[in-house]
């Protein structure tokens, strides 16, 4: 069992829910990563979703944008990610996801098979992948690669996939099941839609746990998602919050107080 697998078993085992933070690797600062995933976690994250920072992320709203953008320029790479976390793993417990595009994957790849690349994302510590831009029918072999290795490989479900193709994603995932709130791209929202009637059609064809993302920002709408989810990911929020950190506030400490806020929304 794999450590995604094995934190969602402990939290429904003692039916509680999992807060995701989604945080940008080498955002605000180059080096800041590993004190913001301490603060995370002392602050109620159960699984947080690094990005690792890609000069076109389709699917991510101009705040996250920015902030990947800003990441490259300050000299962020994959490599730079991978180290990061190998620093910081002995001293976390929560699970960790790479959010991460396939080109970035075929890139690291190009020398080598894709068991190789998502060996060393196992080595540095992370627990698995969410391949936001890889289409069901070309992701056999990094499926493959994931589960080989016991990490978790997630596909993004949104409101207008259809139903059929929903299942087949369902199915295909393993840790746990993305569906978004909303279509479009990522960023803050006031109001949170009904997602009840679309979490009980997947329960009905998948066992994994399902968590839901794009436009959660407050602890209401953590509260309002997993009255029916397993999980609320929260990236916007937080990312922009770390955007406007000051020289003289600590990125760590900016992230944690606002994942506090957050978890109230949990109980």
């Amino acid at each position: 069992m794999g450590r995604i697998d094995a934190i969602f078993d402990e939290l429904r085992g003692t039916n509680r829910k999992a807060l995701m933070p989604f945080v940008c690797a080498g955002h605000p600062r180059l080096d800041s990563l590993p004190d913001i995933l301490l603060s995370l976690q002392n602050a109620g994250a159960s699984i947080v979703e690094v990005g690792i920072p890609y000069s076109d992320p389709i699917a991510d709203g101009p705040i996250i944008a920015a902030a990947m953008h800003r990441a490259i320029q300050a000299g962020c790479t994959p490599r730079t990610v991978l180290e990061q976390i190998a620093s910081v793993r002995e001293r976390l417990r929560m699970g960790l996801v790479a959010m991460v595009s396939i080109s970035i994957m075929e890139k690291l790849a190009s020398s080598a098979d894709p068991a190789a690349v998502v060996g060393q994302f196992r080595d540095s510590g992370f627990d698995g992948f969410i391949f936001p831009d890889l289409p069901l029918e070309e992701s056999e072999a990094w499926r493959a690669a994931a589960a080989s290795a016991q990490l978790s490989c997630t596909f993004l479900i949104a409101p207008s996939t259809a139903p059929e193709r929903a299942v087949r994603i369902a199915q295909a995932s393993t840790g746990f099941v993305y569906l978004l709130a909303r279509a479009g791209i990522t960023g803050e929202r006031t109001e949170m839609p009904d997602l009840s009637g679309r979490i009980s059609e997947l329960r009905r064809v998948s066992k994994l746990p399902i968590a839901v993302g794009f436009g959660i920002s407050t602890p209401e709408h953590v509260r309002h998602v997993v009255q029916s989810a397993d999980a609320a990911i929260v990236g916007s929020a937080l990312v922009r919050r770390l955007s406007e950190t000051g020289p003289d506030q600590s990125p760590a400490q900016v992230a944690g107080d606002f994942c506090r806020q957050l978890s109230a929304g949990l109980s």
